[in-house]
């Protein structure tokens, strides 16, 4: 029994077991991806016109972006405090709306519902927020596959959530805002007091990497399973056994990581004595955790005082020479013929507050990279739709459907690679994300030329490209800026992404699609009424149907732009690559040696 007692006790506080439950809790913090299929409902409910569901849906972009108190409460409360109160906005903020729509409450003006939007939405950043706090911490040495998993699984939370609601099969669609509102609650319930930080530096196992792979196994399986599910669903008509047979063995899917931790804990592998007493010390495991005042100080006058070429030495060598040059300094300072000077701020590498993140160019490089590269991103996927119609494909769904698939594969992929990248290299990670801006310019030209098949191939790379921004600059922010605030730096970061989308996507292409229309509606009724075509072109304006733009040219100028600012990215991401370097091969370089 005692045994059993201390096993139990190991499997609660594995930090494998917090990842996996991590990844439960974010495949239901992508609830702002099935807005798509619950605004309908709202819009026939409460007849809204077209400009009322934008609104409601810039109220949704809002709430799923702006995370500064879900990065300040995490810091303060307990993270199964922060995972409560995302549940209870989640329930409240999507409850409510779910009320208004089936008339159980009075209706609410505009405004009111695009706040209840903007709270239940806005719960997802405690989510988001507990689940990458918690699991970096745990993981301080492989934040990059665990932040591109993590981010995966909210990059798919709509498609999961889409798959669980054809159960139901319920004529009602507002039972779609019900499950939104509900079905996440119930899971962070379930699950918030197993996400936090366990020692998990003390948890380092030779069989981590296989583990991971096992992971990644499990991912692909999910997305290839799911691009299958819905291919078949939306070609056949399928009875509802077979509905419910699919959503099983998705279900399955999702618990088989669980098999990780069970196996650690009940089949542990035999530890070396030395190996434990090593992992003990935090401090050795955790990069951007300082050591004491003295060595800190000590080792800011080595970086003032070592020669450049120190820098260029193997790293076996580079490190005997810093030692001996702070063995130095220290004597010096003990016999007063040194006089160290006190730094008035953190080392990149050290963890910063956001006052002490805002003042580094570093800091500000990482933002407007991911502004470029995520914003133009999330403008392709918020406006697929009329992009593949103009083109003029009539199941837009498809595309709708594959780039979610794609942004999950580049999550997962460019947390894989970017980890090769500095483990096996020491080299600074955002080079993996200017090989994905890269990629994304690729993917906008595609989509600005309009060639027979250039959505699909658009569609891949720039779905692509989108995801790996955000298994990418999470882990950079908490290798450049610590671990210790790592909630509000990473919630002032995403800030980006709404930025990007309302220049590109809210000024730049509906501008420019609006224009092309006007001109394609004139140029068509002016071969009809060549004589009346003011009074006519003055009658379109007036209708209520919006104008429609046909052929590539509707978003070539949009995509074109948006290419170009993409190889700006680039430049940024590389200018970052420049001035870190020497920080990465401080982190990473003793694991070449």
């Amino acid at each position: 029994m005692i045994r059993l007692r201390e096993r139990l006790s190991l499997f609660i506080n594995n930090r494998w077991l917090v990842f996996v439950a991590a990844m439960w809790i974010q495949s239901c913090a992508g609830i702002g991806y099935l807005f798509g299929s619950i605004s309908p409902v709202i819009k026939s409910s409460l007849n809204y016109n077209q400009k009322q569901i934008a609104r409601l849906g810039v109220a949704k972009d809002l709430g799923d972006s702006v995370g500064f108190l879900a990065g300040s409460l995490s810091e303060v409360l307990p993270l199964w405090g922060a995972l409560l109160v995302g549940a209870i906005q989640n329930f409240v903020g999507y409850g409510w709306v779910w009320l208004v729509v089936t008339g159980r409450v009075p209706t609410l003006p505009l405004w009111a519902m695009c706040i209840l939007i903007f709270v239940g939405t806005n719960g997802e950043t405690y989510l988001n927020t507990a689940a990458l706090v918690s699991c970096v911490q745990n993981f301080p040495k492989s934040r990059g596959p665990v932040v591109g998993i993590l981010k995966g699984f909210a990059g798919l939370g709509g498609a999961i959530l889409t798959q669980i609601y054809a159960v139901i099969n319920s004529p009602d669609q507002a039972s779609l805002i019900f499950m939104v509102a509900v079905g996440p609650a119930m899971v962070v319930i379930t699950f918030m007091f197993i996400i936090r930080p366990v020692g998990g530096h003390r948890q380092v196992r030779s069989s981590d990497g296989l583990s991971f792979s096992f992971i990644y196994s499990v991912c692909l399986l999910l997305a290839a399973y799911l691009m299958g599910v819905m291919l078949v669903e939306d070609s056949i008509d399928v009875s509802h056994s077979v509905i419910i047979i699919f959503t099983v063995i998705l279900l399955i899917l999702l618990l088989i990581p669980i098999i990780i931790p069970i196996w650690l804990t009940f089949f542990p592998e035999p530890r070396d004595p030395a190996e434990e007493a090593l992992l003990a010390d935090p401090q050795k495991q955790e990069p951007g955790k300082s050591g004491s005042d003295e060595h800190e100080i000590i080792f800011s006058e080595v970086e003032d005082e070592k020669p450049r070429e120190v820098d260029l030495l193997p790293a076996s060598e580079r490190q005997k020479r810093i030692a001996q040059l702070q063995a130095k300094l220290a004597q010096a300072a003990a016999e007063g013929a040194v006089r160290i000077r006190r730094r008035r701020g953190p080392h990149r590498g050290e963890d910063f507050t956001l006052m002490q993140a805002l003042i580094k160019a570093d800091f500000w490089l990482i933002f407007f990279s991911l502004l470029l590269g995520s914003g133009s991103g999330l403008t392709v996927i918020d406006n697929l739709g009329q992009m593949s119609q103009s083109l003029g494909y009539d199941n837009t769904h498809v595309f709708v459907s594959m780039i979610s698939i794609w942004n999950f594969l580049g999550r997962v992929g460019g947390g894989y690679f970017s980890e090769l990248i500095v483990r096996d290299y020491a080299y600074p990670r955002p080079v993996a994300m200017a090989v994905a801006q890269f990629i994304m310019a690729i993917g906008h030209f595609f989509f600005a030329m309009g060639w027979p098949g250039a959505m699909y191939i658009g569609t891949l790379l720039v779905g692509l490209g989108y995801g790996s921004h955000w298994a990418i600059v999470p882990a950079t922010a908490s290798e450049l800026f610590g671990l210790k605030k790592f909630g509000a730096l990473y919630n002032f970061l995403t800030l980006a992404n709404p930025a990007g989308s309302l220049i590109f996507s809210g000024i730049i292409a509906s501008s420019i699609y609006d224009r092309e229309a006007e001109k394609q509606a004139l140029q068509h009724h002016s071969h009809l009424h060549q004589q009346n075509l003011k009074a006519i072109f003055s009658g379109i304006l007036k209708l209520d149907e919006p104008l429609k733009c046909e052929g590539a040219i509707c978003f070539f100028l949009t995509c074109m732009i948006m290419s170009g600012l993409c190889i700006i990215a680039v430049v940024l991401s590389m200018i970052l690559v420049y001035r870190t370097r020497i920080v990465y091969t401080h982190l990473y370089g003793k694991s070449l040696t």
